[in-house]
């Protein structure tokens, strides 16, 4: 059981305003990975904050080149006890979204950490510098308390998370010997709800699809030529909805996973979602209808357009356009095999008809997930509820993607993610913010996870180490 002397400098250290001082110098390096301009942040960032950090935390700390020449490096912080120890790797990204200056309600600026009753707003406050910092405060908090941290420890931080991880799986597989590790907790992403501390699994993949509808180089006239000559932007809503129906039912079975496992089911039997102040509701009738909501969103596959157009929506002209384009997304869950969506989907609106649309596969990224029963999922559960005194979600997967397929595919790692934002933080978005009752229980609750990593007893042992 942790000391209540360390759950009480992990809530004082937020009281106190150090926690916000330490995030406010942290929002403050606008690390934009999508502008070359942020790389001398990026730069300051592993250099001024960072590095310190990692260093207070009695690690060595290495920087890597990205195998990617264009892509910023990797950072590792590496401090061993003993060989006999467990050895637990950490992760975070340096990385932010585009700030969207001028678009934060209240002229905000989003490079200053600012506070509005529980909500405290700037980029990255919650994805992921603040999530990342309650970590290192925890490892901090712990190993002045003890003298050491009673296992070894690896911290991995990149710099391109925003932009899709490049570089990073060829990282990792390079360097297994030095990401070698017994489990993986980290923190990316959002609970459940605000109120309900989360344990999640992995992530669901996505594969991003063109629907492009090219019939001629120009326009003609409604009038003179409707009804002889065939629209693309009908075309395309005829091949949208052949795939993906007016309700949000995929009608292609290969975009389908091939079942929602019993144990995902089980899993997700008491979860309910949207369960915020502020979150939308889910709508009734969308989606596949024989599942619950939790089952739809964690357990499941949807296809989402993200972006459809033809012509001048917003200057129309009476003219049938010459061509129309979408691009759709699959969110996918483990399991599902994606290597032919390309060919099934072009064989399936062939077969509807719609040869004419030629369908090309943007981008992907993949689904993973470490097994519900998987040991090291019942031991967090477990030293989490002790510590907490409340009932800790565990989710198969969050619905958004993270480079989990990293550390369990790459690494051969189980995944323990603990988050430390909800849903409703508006990350990617302007106002992004993380509430300070998340960021004091998520100290609270990193210190427990951490402690009782370096502290097992006979009542509640580490699960077998599978490495040497």
């Amino acid at each position: 059981m942790i000391p209540a002397n360390l759950i009480e400098q992990a809530e004082e250290y937020v009281d106190s305003g150090a926690f916000f001082a330490d995030l406010a110098a942290m929002v403050a390096y606008p690390t934009v990975s999508t502008k070359p301009e942020s790389r001398v942040a990026v730069r300051a960032y592993l250099d001024e904050i960072l590095t310190p950090a990692l260093a207070d935390l009695g690690c060595s700390v290495t920087e890597y080149p990205n195998p990617c020449a264009d892509d910023g490096p990797f950072l590792v912080g590496t401090r061993v006890e003993s060989p006999s120890l467990p050895t637990l790797l950490c992760y975070g990204h340096a990385d932010v979204v585009d700030g969207h200056a001028g678009r934060w309600s209240g002229g905000r600026d989003p490079w200053t950490l600012t506070a509005d009753g529980d909500r405290w707003f700037g980029r990255g406050s919650a994805d992921n510098k603040g999530q990342h910092l309650i970590n290192l405060a925890a490892l901090r908090l712990l190993l002045a308390q003890q003298g050491s941290l009673g296992f070894n420890l690896i911290f991995l931080f990149e710099t391109g998370e925003e932009i899709g991880s490049p570089g990073l799986a060829e990282f990792a597989a390079t360097h297994r010997e030095a990401l070698r590790a017994d489990v993986l907790i980290a923190s990316d992403g959002p609970r459940l709800d605000a109120a309900t501390p989360t344990l999640f699994l992995g992530s669901r993949g996505g594969v991003q699809i063109l629907f492009d509808v090219d019939l001629r180089p120009g326009s003609y006239h409604s009038g003179n030529w409707g009804g002889v000559i065939r629209n693309p932007a009908t075309t395309l809503a005829g091949a949208i909805a052949s795939c993906v129906n007016g309700h949000g039912r995929i009608q292609v079975p290969a975009l389908l996973p091939p079942e929602l496992p019993d144990a995902v089911r089980e899993a997700l039997a008491g979860v309910t979602v949207a369960n915020s102040p502020g979150d939308p509701p889910p709508d009734e009738g969308w989606g596949d209808t024989g599942l619950t909501a939790a089952e739809r969103l964690y357990g499941w596959n949807t296809v989402e357009v993200l972006s459809l157009g033809s012509a001048d929506i917003d200057n129309p002209v009476n003219a049938i356009p010459g061509r129309a384009r979408a691009i759709l997304q699959l969110r996918y869950v483990a399991g599902t095999d994606v290597s032919g969506v390309e060919k099934a989907i072009t064989e399936h609106l062939a077969a509807h008809g719609y040869p004419m649309v030629d369908v090309s596969i943007l981008g992907d990224f993949p689904a993973s997930r470490t097994a519900l029963d998987d040991p090291w999922v019942r031991w967090a559960k477990r030293s989490l509820e002790q510590a907490g005194g409340k009932p800790v979600a565990v989710l198969p997967n969050i619905g958004g993607s993270l480079p989990n397929f990293v550390f369990t595919n790459a690494l051969g790692l189980p995944t323990l993610w603990l988050p430390h934002s909800y849903p409703g933080c508006l990350q990617h978005a302007p106002d992004e913010h993380m509430l300070a009752a998340i960021a004091r229980e998520g100290v609270v609750l990193a210190a427990t996870l951490f402690h009782a990593l370096g502290n097992p007893t006979a009542d509640h042992p580490l699960p077998a180490r599978r490495q040497a």
